[in-house]
């Protein structure tokens, strides 16, 4: 049975908006990943047979394949091609998926899976605001109004949702939200991130972590929305990042001279009602559990993108996961989420946190646009 490997990933720090990340080109920022993943794993960049990059908003600096242009501007061979993506916020975890499809297809060797967000210089919907200014009822049609009416489609108001429907206080949120940056202060003080990032502008560290706030800080914040429980603490920051991991099939192992970090076990993907939106994570994980023939007791690490705190309460919840292997080192909310980005990110630091513990196996999922999410499940070598 064909078998598909991950032989190296790295990631840049996630920037804060404005932060030192926030004047670089995104085509620059996602370079300086590829040619990072070429220089640590020594493969040859003529061997590759594609890079395939996740972007949500392809639009501005972001547009015209993005993959392509980074590949180019990282100085690597022009007669490797390229590719851009869109799922959502798990994009680049699709790129992953791709990538690996590819191995195990037997039709390619040797896959980069990459993905990019520069939310400083391309804000979120920009794509969605320049249609809407051009009068295109914009990203729905009639026949979307048929089916699901004119009612909100937003992921504040999914979030909501789920904080309603899973009886998550206020409270409960915010306690989530001040462990995710204990976590992630003491893993950056810690030096865990280091290996894994490659620095751009000066930039070695994730800006995200606020290890000063406090409980009382965040329940005297705002409402996102009205009477809501949802607050700028408890969703995820605007970030910029990129990163980027090296897909492998046996016979490139061996031709290439690789050392494969981890094995790809399996790979799903689940759809569910698109007005809750967040919630895919949950019969997505259950279905990649049963395919793998494992329990969430076999799972080392998780990584479930921390979109906004009730996507992981709730899928805690349902899952029955050990919290203390969920988002070990904290998530997107103290971390930050650069959209298109995140997926690489999110498998970077999987992978080397199972290196880091010795731990076998790793799950990784994020909720996505459209009700939507991906699993990926991966056993450390």
């Amino acid at each position: 049975m064909a078998e598909a490997y991950i032989v190296g990933a790295v990631r840049t720090a996630v920037g804060k908006k404005k932060g030192g990340l926030s004047g670089v080109h995104p085509v620059d920022l996602a370079a300086y990943t590829l040619k990072a993943l070429v220089e640590r794993t020594g493969v040859d960049p003529v061997a590759v047979d594609d890079v395939i990059m996740g972007c949500v908003s392809q639009f501005g600096p972001q547009a015209m394949d993005i993959a392509r242009n980074a590949w180019l501007s990282a100085g690597l061979p022009e007669s490797v091609a390229g590719v851009t993506i869109d799922r959502q916020c798990g994009s680049s975890q699709q790129a992953v998926h791709f990538a690996a499809q590819g191995v195990l297809s037997g039709t390619q060797d040797l896959v980069v899976a990459s993905g990019v967000e520069s939310m400083s210089i391309v804000p979120m919907g920009s794509n969605i605001t320049a249609a809407l200014e051009k009068g295109m009822p914009f990203p729905f049609g009639d026949l979307w109004v048929e089916r699901y009416g004119t009612q909100e489609i937003s992921q504040f108001r999914g979030a909501e949702l789920m904080a309603e429907k899973w009886g998550l206080s206020r409270e409960d949120l915010e306690r989530y939200a001040y462990e995710s940056h204990q976590r992630a202060a003491k893993a950056v003080a810690n030096g865990y991130f280091r290996e894994q990032i490659v620095a751009v502008n000066g930039v070695e560290d994730d800006e995200g972590p606020r290890p000063d706030t406090t409980l009382e800080k965040m329940a005297g914040l705002k409402a996102l929305r009205e009477g809501g429980r949802l607050t700028a603490a408890t969703a995820s920051q605007i970030s910029d990042g990129a990163g980027a991991v090296l897909v492998a099939s046996e016979q490139a192992v061996r031709e290439h001279g690789l050392t494969p970090r981890a094995r790809i076990v399996t790979l799903t993907l689940s759809g569910d009602d698109p007005v809750y939106m967040l919630t895919a994570p949950i019969p997505a994980t259950r279905k990649a559990l049963a395919k793998a023939g494992l329990s969430i007791d076999d799972i080392d690490a998780i990584e479930i993108n921390e979109a906004f705190a009730s996507v992981p309460l709730a899928w805690l919840a349902e899952i029955g996961a050990d919290p203390g292997r969920t988002n070990p080192n904290g998530g997107a909310i103290a971390l930050g989420h650069p959209l298109g980005g995140t997926g690489a990110i999110l498998m970077t630091k999987l992978l080397h946190e199972l290196e880091r513990t010795g731990g076998r196996y790793g799950l990784q999922t994020m909720c996505e646009g459209g009700g939507q999410a991906n699993v990926t499940i991966i056993e450390r070598l």
